[in-house]
C-alpha cells in the first residue's frame, strides 16, 4: 500500500491524524487542526474526497426487479404532500484521470417512505444529465426500508456514447447494512443530517 492510499484510510478515522502523525512524519499541529475541523463538521458527516489518481472505479450492483426505462427527465422527485424526510443528493461524474464527464446520464429510482416502489407510474423515478463540470443534483426523500434490504437508492450512470454503470447508493449508520448481502462500503454516501433537507454527496468514477 502506497503512502497516499494509507493516508486516505487513516484520515477517515476520527483520531487517526493525531495517532498517525509521529509514524508518518506529519506535522502534529497540522494534524490537530485537521482533527478539530473534522469534529466541527459533526458526527453525522463523513468525508467525501474528490477524485484521486489512485481511486478505483465505482463498483457495479444489480438493478433489482424494479427498474423501469423511459423515466421522466427531472432533477426533483418530490411531489406535493409526499411523506418522508427531504434529501438532496449531489456530486460529480468523473472518468479516468479525474476527467469530468459532461452530459453523463444519471437515472435514479428508489422506494417511497413506506418501502414501496411505484411500478405503475414514475413516482420517485427520474433521469438527468450532468452539467459541464460533471455535477449533478437530485432532490428527493429518504427511502423507506423493506425486508430484506437496507436503505438504498438505485442509479444508472452512462457517459455520452459509453457503457451503463448500474449501482446502488447506501446510507451510513444503518443497522441493516451489515446484514445486507449487496451492501458495499465503497457505495456509502456522505450524509449531513444536521440540516434540512438532509444533504448527501457521492462522486461516481467511471472506467472510461
Amino acid at each position: 500500500m502506497d503512502r497516499r492510499r494509507l493516508l486516505k484510510l487513516l484520515f477517515a478515522a476520527p483520531l487517526a491524524p493525531l495517532l498517525a502523525a509521529p509514524f508518518l512524519g506529519i506535522d502534529e499541529s497540522a494534524a490537530a487542526e485537521a482533527l478539530l475541523a473534522a469534529t466541527a463538521r459533526g458526527k453525522n458527516r463523513t468525508p467525501t474526497p474528490e477524485c484521486g489518481d489512485d481511486d478505483e472505479p465505482t463498483p457495479a450492483e444489480t438493478a433489482g426487479p424494479f427498474f423501469k426505462p423511459r423515466s421522466p427527465e427531472r432533477t426533483s422527485l418530490l411531489e406535493e404532500r409526499m411523506p418522508g424526510a427531504r434529501l438532496d443528493v449531489s456530486g460529480r461524474v468523473f472518468g479516468r484521470g479525474c476527467r469530468p464527464l459532461a452530459g453523463a446520464l444519471l437515472d435514479f429510482w428508489h422506494a417511497d417512505d413506506s418501502g414501496e416502489y411505484d411500478n405503475e407510474g414514475f413516482r420517485l423515478r427520474g433521469h438527468q444529465f450532468a452539467d459541464a463540470r460533471g455535477d449533478y443534483r437530485l432532490s428527493t426523500i429518504v427511502p423507506g426500508l423493506y425486508v430484506p434490504r437496507t436503505r438504498h437508492i438505485h442509479v444508472r450512470v452512462q457517459p455520452a456514447g459509453g457503457r451503463v454503470l448500474t449501482t446502488q447508493l447506501y446510507f451510513p449508520g444503518e443497522k441493516r447494512n451489515a446484514r445486507d448481502g449487496l451492501f458495499r462500503t465503497e457505495l456509502l454516501m456522505a450524509i449531513d443530517a444536521d440540516v434540512s433537507p438532509r444533504r448527501a454527496r457521492f462522486h461516481f468514477l467511471l472506467d472510461v
